[in-house]
């Protein structure tokens, strides 16, 4: 089993940045692909970036080049560097983890954080 914790949610202008973290625990040796999700209300669950425990990073086209994913394997730690939000970056962020070699991990997910961006 793993447990994922996300912290680093709040409030943010719009154009601001903001960093989100999510920390691993259990059988992290499993773990071979984390990413995060976003959804905003009303809508589904949308993925936004997701790497590899070889250090693979990909992104959905809506954070391309304002994003940046990335992680501290002596820390269990996943990052989300999060660059010129808008109000459609709205959403709770969750971070996802799987034991597969999914672009997409679903294995394990945490309990979300919530990121709101004011224009």
């Amino acid at each position: 089993q793993v447990q994922l914790v996300e912290s680093g949610g709040g409030l943010v202008q719009a154009g601001g940045s903001l960093t989100l973290s999510c920390v691993a625990s259990g059988s992290v040796f499993s773990i071979n692909v984390m990413g995060w999700y976003r959804q905003a209300p009303g809508k589904q669950r949308e993925w936004v970036a997701s790497i590899t425990s070889r250090g693979i990073k990909i992104y959905a086209d809506s954070v391309k080049g304002r994003f940046t994913v990335s992680g501290d394997n002596a820390k269990n730690t996943m990052f989300l560097q999060m660059n010129s939000l808008n109000s459609e970056d709205t959403a709770v962020y969750y971070c996802a983890a799987d034991t597969n070699a999914k672009l997409r991990p679903a294995d394990y997910w945490g309990q979300g954080t919530q990121v709101t961006v004011s224009s």
